[in-house]
């Protein structure tokens, strides 16, 4: 597997290896035992798939807070989505900043996204599919959300945000200036 830094430490892109024939391919998408050997020891007790009927579609950015807090691995079955990481750990060095990656079922790309990261993505093509493993369970008391579009985090998302394709919550979501992080860096 192809291990790739972000900008944002903790963040990082994996590519699996593809073995393929005349039949198509294969890939291995997680091994805990050979990801530990590089020092990626996230543990994964949930899998969501998303699909997106159209393109333009955007959720999030989302979070899980403490003590339900959520690490994620991001990646795309079908179609094509632009994936994007925001740190939000109090005291971080990259507090406020983000990063993005194309991941589409063509080039198989996957986010590997840590606790105290907002994430969020948009489709860029319709029928869009996400499928992302949670390493905790999905706890409705702990959910949250941060305007995809705003200026202060000035996230590229390659489309107008009049635009976007949004649900109730994420357009209700508050701007990142008045949210209060329940995540604080630890060096």
């Amino acid at each position: 597997m192809q291990i790739e830094q972000t900008p944002l430490p903790g963040v990082l892109i994996l590519t699996p290896r593809r073995i393929g024939d005349a039949r198509g391919w294969f890939s291995e998408v997680w091994n805990r035992q050979a990801l530990a050997c590089h020092g990626i020891t996230m543990d994964f007790v949930q899998d969501n798939h998303s699909w997106s009927r159209d393109s333009g579609t955007v959720r999030g950015l989302h979070f899980q807070s403490p003590p339900h807090a959520q690490g994620k691995l991001v990646r795309c079955g079908r179609g094509r989505v632009f994936d994007v990481a925001v740190d939000i750990r109090k005291g971080s060095p990259t507090f406020g900043r983000w990063t993005g990656a194309e991941l589409s079922a063509e080039n198989g790309r996957q986010l590997l996204i840590p606790e105290g990261f907002l994430h969020g993505f948009v489709t860029r093509e319709p029928g869009s599919e996400l499928l992302y493993k949670c390493s905790d369970h999905y706890a409705p008391d702990c959910d949250g959300a941060v305007r995809f579009d705003d200026p202060d985090l000035g996230i590229d998302w390659g489309i107008d945000p009049a635009d976007a394709i949004l649900s109730d919550k994420d357009r209700a979501a508050p701007l990142f200036r008045n949210f209060a992080t329940p995540f604080h860096y630890e060096a």
